[in-house]
């Protein structure tokens, strides 16, 4: 028989998930949506190669043009601005000249911040020629307004070349560097799907779930670097470190998820597929650069482990590993915060409560680190019954109390 306050019940769940579902989608495009449609230079740093009249007019040429845009590096000649871009000190760099300007740019960093220097370049060379053009005609005017060299030099102003030099290319067969930006929402969420496996495997003590951890995070790594490298070629160099910069960047979000899981159970899980999906993937500026996203939206992305992850392999795959000591110690951090609630949490995850959790432990393996034997309690039936020495054993032992209390 139904009863009017179930059928209330029903009702209310589906309002409140009428307006929650649309609520969470909503949010979810909005995080992956407005910082893609806000991408503006911040305080980017780029170089400025030399103290002169003209490079200081391309600084404020910038600066004009993008308040705040960029963060300037003075560098004494070309070959240091070069080796700025390796070390990943400066995105870019400008070498200007009285008639050239050279735009330094590197599209393992970011293709788009190459694309931006790019223009930028042309752009101030249109603005120096303007302005070069404006001060021959003032000159040419104040020396004999009528006179036809003047005019000459007024129609025919000197223009400024412009050229483009590719400091740190991508791999010839990735040139838009897409293939790792498209793998790291993919790995994010294959990462999260690794610690929900441990996580339902509560025969495992604390120490076996670590290293089962460790292990699925290295095989997991290589299977990534066989198709981004092997087969997209993707990722040409140092083949050794950025394997291992995968697997750390795939331990640190599954440590994370299992150890948020051993301590809050299934919320935990929830709570990290939203930081590590939802927060870490597009704040991560793995498509562009952090220095391109809104304020401190580029800050939280790299203390998240999706970010750092995404940095460390650039920078081992074209860098040489350079400016990554930050990247490594965020990821050490996560994993170890992980690692640590692993170790101490001290709730199962509710969603590991299945078939294979309630079942009893068989021959060879291992049971749960906090399981209490209790005793078998037979039932009247089975005490009848029974012929096994143990309820013989029972049997007597109950005999034996009922004597003495007699």
């Amino acid at each position: 028989m139904k009863t009017p306050l179930a059928g209330n019940q029903s009702w209310r769940r589906v309002a409140i998930m009428a307006v929650a579902l649309p609520l969470v989608i909503s949010l979810a495009v909005m995080a992956y949506a407005w910082p893609a449609a806000r991408i503006a230079p911040r305080d980017l740093p780029v170089g400025i190669v030399g103290t002169s009249t003209a490079s200081q007019g391309a600084v404020e040429g910038l600066a004009h043009s993008e308040p705040g845009g960029f963060d300037f590096r003075l560098y004494p000649d070309e070959a240091s601005a070069r080796s700025g871009i390796r070390e990943r000190d400066v995105y870019g760099a400008f070498v200007v000249t009285s008639g050239s300007l050279t735009v330094l740019e590197s599209t393992a960093a970011s293709p788009t911040v190459a694309q931006l220097l790019g223009k930028a370049g042309r752009q101030m060379a249109a603005h120096a020629s303007k302005a070069a053009a404006a001060r021959a005609a003032s000159a040419a005017h104040g020396t004999s307004a009528r006179s036809k060299r003047g005019k000459a030099g007024a129609e025919k102003p000197a223009r400024i070349r412009v050229g483009t030099v590719d400091v740190v290319q991508t791999s010839a067969d990735d040139p838009r560097g897409v293939v790792f930006s498209s793998a790291l929402l993919p790995l994010t969420i294959c990462s999260i799907m690794i610690a929900l496996v441990i996580a339902m495997s509560l025969r495992l003590r604390p120490v076996s779930r670590l290293m089962a951890l460790i292990v699925m995070s290295a095989a997991a790594a290589l299977g990534v670097y066989v198709v981004a490298q092997g087969f997209l070629g993707a990722l040409p160099h140092d083949h050794l470190a950025t394997w291992a910069s995968l697997a750390l960047t795939i331990f640190a979000i599954s440590a994370t998820t299992a150890g948020a899981v051993a301590l809050v159970g299934s919320v935990g899980l929830g709570l990290s597929a939203v930081l590590m999906v939802f927060v870490g993937n597009p704040f991560s500026g793995s498509t562009s650069a952090p220095e391109l996203l809104p304020k401190a939206v580029d800050d939280i992305g790299q203390w998240l482990p999706p970010g750092a992850g995404a940095s460390l392999v650039r920078g081992t795959a074209y860098f040489d590993g350079n400016d990554s000591a930050g990247h490594i110690a965020v990821l050490a951090l996560w994993s170890v915060l992980g690692l640590a609630a692993v170790l101490f949490g001290h709730r199962a995850s509710p969603v590991a409560k299945g078939p294979v959790a309630s079942g009893g432990a068989t021959a060879g393996t291992e049971g749960p680190a906090n399981d209490v034997a209790t005793p078998h309690v037979p039932s009247a039936e089975e005490s009848s019954h029974s012929t096994s020495p143990a309820r013989i054993d029972v049997h007597a032992h109950a005999h034996a109390r009922h004597a003495a209390g007699a």
